[in-house]
């Protein structure tokens, strides 16, 4: 049996906007919490395959709590889809409404690099190192969580502006 479409309304005001930004901060404040544990664990490479896997499952749940998964962006009407598009390559997102893969997830780690190259050689010093790597997952994590987050309300924020006339 085919399963039903989920519909998720784009916010469209500023209350419903803030309200969708404060419930992605609290998953990726929890998500980046258990990624932190891992990587406290002294195993080499495990925080990165945690960090991919956490990063490709919490950009597409943002996306879609903003309505800005690639299906919901396709379902507008076109007036918007021109909007959200415009909105996206002004803001220089790589995230929004895009399908998130490996190798985009990558190139956004590539972004917060330096701290996570420290944060697999401090995996070396015993009990600190784990602590400073713990702390360096969660940053990373919550800081490109928290631009992507932004890129979001901005997208969201230029829907509820007026659709563009045609000539």
């Amino acid at each position: 049996m085919a399963q039903a479409a989920e519909w998720v309304l784009v916010p469209d005001t500023p209350q419903q906007i803030d309200d969708v930004a404060r419930y992605c901060r609290r998953i990726v404040n929890r998500r980046a919490l258990m990624a932190a544990g891992v990587a406290a664990v002294p195993i080499p490479g495990l925080d990165w395959v945690t960090d991919v896997g956490v990063l490709l499952k919490l950009i597409p749940d943002i996306n879609h709590a903003f309505g800005l998964t690639p299906e919901q962006v396709e379902r507008l009407a076109p007036d918007r889809r021109v909007v959200v598009y415009k909105a996206i390559s002004a803001g220089g997102s790589l995230l929004v409404g895009k399908m998130v893969t490996r190798d985009l997830v990558m190139r956004v780690l590539r972004i917060v690099g330096v701290r996570l190259t420290t944060q697999q050689a401090a995996k070396y010093v015993p009990v600190a190192g784990q602590a400073v790597s713990a702390a360096l997952t969660f940053s990373a994590l919550k800081y490109v969580c928290e631009q992507h987050i932004r890129q979001c309300i901005d997208v969201s924020r230029q829907l509820m502006l007026p659709a563009p006339k045609s000539r």
